[in-house]
């Protein structure tokens, strides 16, 4: 996979914050870089990020597979991640990730056919105090998501596609 002029450029300034010797220190925003220009990180990506940083793929791919916030497959144009670590569960948590899927068709994990939502759980968000919480796109955060605001939130965002 050979990045952009503009994508290596972004990578150069994201290094440029470390010392030389430890511009694997970088990874992290390598690959949100690359998510934000590709929509999701593929195993061609993560070896290209690896080649430009010097670092073994696999090191690569364990930042990737750690951390919710990386796809590793296309995701609907919306993804919304529920929390479902045990604050959450405790304060209906399971129960709104439960509705979202069975209100689009979806498992956890799942992409409506239409392309435009993925839904999955997520660990803590640290919200705990306005369970149940979800996060829409790695990027906003929506607390107390019940029963009507979920489906609130389901109507504007097809709307917004409408």
């Amino acid at each position: 996979m050979n990045f952009s002029d503009a994508t290596l450029q972004r990578f150069a300034q994201e290094v440029a914050k470390y010392p030389a010797d430890q511009k694997q220190s970088a990874v992290m925003a390598c690959l949100a870089i690359v998510q934000h220009e590709q929509g999701h990180i593929s195993p061609d990506a993560e070896e290209a990020v690896a080649a430009y940083l010097g670092m073994p793929p696999i090191a690569v791919h364990e930042v990737t597979s750690f951390y919710n916030m990386y796809n590793q497959k296309p995701v609907g144009r919306y993804k919304l991640s529920v929390c479902t670590n045990l604050p959450c569960q405790l304060r209906n948590g399971q129960r709104a990730l439960e509705q979202v899927c069975q209100q689009l068709g979806v498992e956890p994990y799942g992409t409506t056919s239409d392309g435009l939502f993925t839904v999955q759980p997520c660990e803590c968000l640290g919200a705990c105090a306005d369970a149940p919480v979800m996060l829409v796109n790695d990027r906003e955060m929506l607390s107390f998501m019940g029963p009507e605001r979920m489906d609130e939130l389901l109507q504007t965002l097809k709307k917004a596609q409408g």
